[in-house]
C-alpha cells in the first residue's frame, strides 16, 4: 500500500466532505423537504453531476468494462439507450411529476391509483434496491478499492476477507454521507466529484491505450483495428451479448424504467427549483451519458488487447479495469483516481440509500405506522431503518462473487423483476385515465411470476423458440400491460382520473428542452452508423 496514494486519496476526500458540509450547513436536515429534497434548491449542473455519479459507480464501471472485456463494444447500448431514456424523462414524465409536487415516485401512484398502490410499489422499491442494487454497488467498489490499495497485501488476509473489510468501510462511509446529510449533502458532494471521475475517467483509456501501442497512441489504434476490430462495432448479432434486435425491446424498457421512475434516479431531479432547471440536468446528463462510452466501455476493450499480449494478467472478467487501472496509473495518481471511485461509489449507495429512506418514511412510516408523526420523526425513522438495511446489504454484498456471468448481467436481470411491473403501472398511471387499480393488483403478480419462470426456469426458451433475456423483459412489458388494458375495458373508472397541480413547483417547459432532445438522439444515430461503417 503506497503513502503516496493513500494520503492523495485522504486529501481529497477531505476537500469533499468540508465543502459538502459548508453547502448544507444552512440546509434544515429535520425536515422531510430539506432531508430527501434539498429544499428544492438544486440548480441544473448539480443536478447532471448527480444523475451521472448516482448512476457511474463501480458496479458500472468495473461491472460494464468487464461485459466489454468479454464482449466487445455491444455492450455500449446501456449507455446510448439510457441517453434516448433521459430525453423521455425531460420531455414526457418530468413535467408530470413536477406538476404533482411529489417526493416519491409512489406518491405519484397514490394520487392515480389510491394509498394502496403507493404502499404496494414503496414496497416492490425496497425489496429491488435491497436485493439488486445497493449490495451490487458494495460489492464492485470492495473490488476496486482492494485491486487499488491492495488491502489483502497490507492486512495480510484473503482476498476474500479484504472484500468484507472494504465492503464493510463503504458501507459505514455511506451511512456517514447519506444518513446523516441528506440529500442535498449527497448531491453537492457528486458535483465535485463529478469534475474529477471526467478528468480520471477519460484519464484511463488514454493511459491504457499508451500502455498498449508503448508509448504510441497510433499504434494502439492500429492494434485494436487490426486484432479483433469488431470488438469496436456497437451493432451485436443476434447471437452477441447484445443483440441490436434487442435496443428497441428490453433494453428500452429497462433504461425507462431506470431513468424516468427509479426513486434512486429521479428524487434527484424532484429537489429542482423549478421544471426547466431540473430539464436541463437531465439532458445535461443524457449527453454526458454518450461520451461516458469512453469511461464505461472503451477501457474494457483496451484491457482485452493488453492481456492478449501479456502485459496484464486478467483472471476473471469483473477484474479487468480494476487490473488496468493498478497497471497504469502512479502512486499520486492512484490515490486521486481511488478517491474519484470512492465518490462514485457513496454516490450510488448514498443515492439508493437516500430513496429508500424517503420510500420508508414518507410512504411506509408515517401513513400506515404513525400518522401523526412529526417531520424530525419522520426522518429519524428513515434514518435508523436506513442503518439497519445497510446491514442487511453487507452481509449480501460478498455473495456477489459466485454470479458466473459476471456481477453487471446479474444485477440487470435481478431488477428486471420489479423494474418492468413497477414501468408498466407508471405508464398505466400516465397513458390511461380510466384504469382501474385493480388492473395493477392483478397483472404485476402474473408478470413477475412470468418473469422468473421464462428468464430463469426456461432461461428464455418460450413455446419451442429462444429469445434473449432482454427480448424476454419486453414480451412481459406486454404481457402486463396487455392484462391491465383488458380489466381496463373490462371494469373502468366511472370517472377519468384528472391530476391536480400541487402549485409547489413551477412548472414551465425550458424553451430549448424539445431541441436538445432531438440532437442528443441523431447523436446516438450517427455513432451506431459510423462505428458500424468502419467495423
Amino acid at each position: 500500500m503506497d503513502l503516496t496514494a493513500v494520503l492523495t486519496f485522504f486529501l481529497f476526500i477531505t476537500m469533499v466532505s468540508l465543502i459538502a458540509w459548508w453547502k448544507t450547513r444552512d440546509t434544515n436536515l429535520g425536515s422531510s423537504s430539506g432531508y430527501f429534497l434539498a429544499g428544492r434548491s438544486l440548480t441544473w449542473y448539480v443536478i447532471a453531476a448527480s444523475l451521472i455519479l448516482t448512476n457511474i459507480s463501480t458496479e458500472q464501471m468495473i461491472g460494464l468494462n468487464g461485459n466489454a472485456f468479454t464482449h466487445g463494444a455491444c455492450v455500449m447500448a446501456w449507455e446510448t439507450i439510457a441517453s434516448v431514456a433521459m430525453v423521455a424523462m425531460a420531455l414526457f414524465f418530468l413535467p408530470r411529476y413536477l406538476k404533482s409536487g411529489i417526493t416519491t415516485i409512489p406518491q405519484f401512484l397514490e394520487a392515480r391509483f389510491g394509498k394502496n398502490m403507493r404502499s404496494m410499489i414503496s414496497l416492490m422499491f425496497l425489496v429491488a434496491l435491497t436485493l439488486s442494487f445497493l449490495p451490487f454497488v458494495l460489492y464492485s467498489g470492495a473490488i476496486g478499492m482492494n485491486s487499488l490499495f491492495h488491502v489483502d497485501t497490507a492486512l495480510g488476509i484473503s482476498t476474500q476477507a479484504s472484500i468484507w473489510v472494504m465492503v464493510i468501510a463503504l458501507a459505514l462511509a455511506g451511512i456517514g454521507f447519506a444518513i446523516c446529510g441528506g440529500l442535498k449533502a449527497a448531491a453537492t458532494s457528486d458535483a465535485v466529484y463529478g469534475v474529477g471521475l471526467v478528468i480520471g475517467g477519460f484519464l484511463i483509456p488514454v493511459l491504457g491505450m499508451l500502455k498498449l501501442g508503448d508509448g504510441s497512441i497510433s499504434a494502439a489504434w492500429e492494434t485494436m483495428t487490426t486484432n479483433r476490430p469488431e470488438m469496436l462495432n456497437p451493432v451485436g448479432a443476434a447471437d452477441a451479448n447484445i443483440p441490436f434486435s434487442t435496443l428497441f425491446t428490453g433494453m428500452l424498457i429497462i433504461n425507462l424504467f431506470y431513468w424516468c421512475t427509479n426513486q434512486a434516479i429521479v428524487q434527484r431531479t424532484f429537489g429542482a427549483k423549478n421544471l426547466a432547471e431540473s430539464q436541463k440536468g437531465v439532458l445535461a446528463a443524457a449527453f454526458l451519458k454518450i461520451i461516458g462510452v469512453g469511461i464505461l466501455v472503451l477501457p474494457g476493450i483496451i484491457a482485452w488487447h493488453l492481456n492478449a499480449q501479456g502485459k496484464i494478467a486478467v483472471s476473471h472478467q469483473d477484474f479487468a479495469y480494476p487490473v488496468l487501472v493498478a497497471s497504469i496509473l502512479p502512486p499520486w495518481l492512484t490515490g486521486f483516481f481511488a478517491a474519484v471511485m470512492f465518490g462514485a461509489i457513496i454516490s450510488s449507495f448514498n443515492g439508493g440509500l437516500n430513496s429508500v429512506t424517503a420510500l420508508f418514511s414518507m410512504d411506509l412510516y408515517k401513513p400506515m405506522i404513525r400518522k401523526n408523526a412529526s417531520d424530525h420523526e419522520v426522518v429519524t425513522a428513515g434514518r435508523i431503518f436506513g442503518i439497519l438495511l445497510i446491514i442487511i446489504c453487507v452481509i449480501i454484498a460478498p455473495q456477489i462473487a459466485k454470479a458466473p456471468d459476471g456481477l453487471y448481467t446479474l444485477m440487470r436481470k435481478l431488477m428486471a423483476f420489479f423494474n418492468i411491473p413497477i414501468l408498466a403501472i407508471v405508464l398505466l398511471g400516465v397513458l390511461s385515465k380510466r384504469a382501474p387499480a385493480l388492473s395493477a393488483y392483478i397483472a404485476v403478480p402474473i408478470g413477475i411470476v412470468f418473469y422468473y419462470w421464462a428468464s430463469f426456469v426456461e432461461g428464455g426458451n418460450l413455446f419451442g423458440h429462444q429469445f434473449h433475456w432482454l427480448h424476454v423483459a419486453g414480451i412481459n412489458l406486454l404481457l402486463i400491460m396487455g392484462i391491465m388494458y383488458l380489466i381496463r375495458f373490462i371494469k373502468p373508472l366511472k370517472e377519468p382520473y384528472v391530476q391536480v397541480a400541487s402549485g409547489g413547483v413551477d412548472i414551465t417547459f425550458w424553451k430549448w428542452a424539445k431541441l436538445a432532445g432531438i440532437l442528443i438522439i441523431l447523436i446516438i444515430i450517427g455513432m451506431y452508423w459510423v462505428l458500424n461503417g468502419m467495423f
